[in-house]
């Protein structure tokens, strides 16, 4: 290993030869001008053109090696080597240093020894890479000799210290210290907001109410529940996946259903919130709201539990309309076995034709939604002759 400086010359008697500080030895090959003279290397017989190896002394010393050669007439002539072999190197630094899950805190420097890192209550497991500023350094990772390593982290709240060690070639070590701290999991076992459609919660929606209920029209079979968490992470079950919306058949009119919303937070503590919903049953009522003739007077004046009335009109007045408005919008109206107000529409009207002098009968028949019930309106109109 190395080169002579200067180069050889015959007649230079003294030279240096640098090495690095991991050889060992040096091999020195020492040929003879004249092949009947002797020589000796560090006082032990050489034989010419062959290799002699010397052993150096440790990194950072110098070993001097003497090359002695006797001529044939008796005289010396000694070549001196100077081997330098260099210091082991003491940069005990990292180049870089990384985590993940992260980040640093704070940034990673060289010269910066102490580190946090901070994580969520879900993360189990945290991974280290190192690598240091000179590759002749040694490495370890909590121990284990590598450049990447996983360190778990222990359940819930906790501080865990890992340490990145650096060895330089000269055997100093230094330490750089991460400490990793886990929150706790998540106890947001909570709702943001909860709806139904069709219909409306009674009481209003409160993250810290539970129970509710809905009341929705008798025709409604089904209803549409959404339910958003107040925590991403928290888990959403019961009849409601955890996407948070479902679409809830209900039984027949007339009957409640109870929808169940679970929410567990990370902590794994859970809340329930229930939906009581009632599907109204079919309307009994049979009733008008109001009843109007176009000419005369209702006698007696309308009213919804008077079922029968009189009018009185001129002589001159051929024919009548009525006018019948529902109590409930979804009774039907009918005159005459037709239907003059089907469901959903508030008012029917009939036309009666007028005899002279007599009293003519029309009737409004109401039938409630439940399908059953029924009332008859009678109006007994009286013209008299001219």
């Amino acid at each position: 290993s190395g080169s002579l400086d200067p180069g050889f010359d015959a007649n230079t008697l003294n030279y240096q030869v640098s090495v690095a500080s991991s050889v060992n030895s040096i091999q020195v090959t020492p040929t003879l001008d004249d092949p009947a003279a002797t020589m000796m290397v560090n006082d032990q017989a050489a034989i010419s053109g062959q290799a002699q190896t010397v052993t150096l002394r440790d990194p950072g010393l110098s070993t001097i090696i003497n090359v002695v050669v006797t001529a044939p007439n008796g005289t010396q002539k000694q070549y001196t080597l100077v081997v330098s072999r260099a210091a082991l190197r003491a940069n005990n630094n990292l180049q870089r240093l990384g985590v993940s899950p992260g980040p640093l805190s704070p940034s990673f420097s060289a010269t910066r020894t102490s580190y946090v890192v901070d994580v969520g209550g879900r993360v189990d497991s945290l991974s280290i890479t190192a690598a240091p500023q000179d590759t002749s350094a040694s490495l370890t990772i909590d121990g284990q000799s590598v450049a990447s390593r996983s360190i778990s982290l222990p359940q819930g709240p906790s501080s865990t210290q890992v340490e990145v060690t650096v060895t330089a070639q000269n055997g100093i070590s230094k330490t750089y210290f991460i400490t990793v701290h886990r929150a706790a999991l998540s106890a947001d076992n909570n709702l943001e907001d909860l709806n139904v459609s069709p219909g409306t919660l009674d009481p209003t929606f409160s993250a810290g109410t539970t129970q509710y209920s809905v009341e929705v029209a008798t025709d409604v079979t089904a209803v549409t529940v959404t339910a958003t968490k107040s925590d991403p992470n928290a888990v959403i079950s019961g009849d409601v996946p955890n996407g948070g919306q479902a679409n809830i058949a209900l039984d027949g009119p007339g009957t409640s259903k109870t929808v169940s919303i679970t929410v567990t937070a990370p902590n794994e503590i859970s809340r329930t919130y229930n939906i009581t919903v009632s599907r109204l049953a079919p309307s009994t009522d049979a009733n008008l709201s109001n009843l109007e003739v176009t000419s005369g007077t209702l006698n007696p004046s309308f009213r919804s539990g008077e079922l029968t009335y009189a009018v009185d009109v001129a002589g001159n007045v051929d024919s009548i309309t009525v006018t019948a408005t529902k109590s409930d919008l979804n009774a039907v109206l009918s005159s005459s076995n037709s239907v003059i107000a089907a469901a959903g529409v508030p008012t029917g009207s009939v036309t009666v034709s007028l005899g002279r002098n007599t009293t003519t009968t029309t009737s409004i028949l109401v039938t409630a939604q439940d399908g059953t019930t029924r009332k008859t309106y009678r109006i007994d109109v009286f013209r008299p002759e001219r």
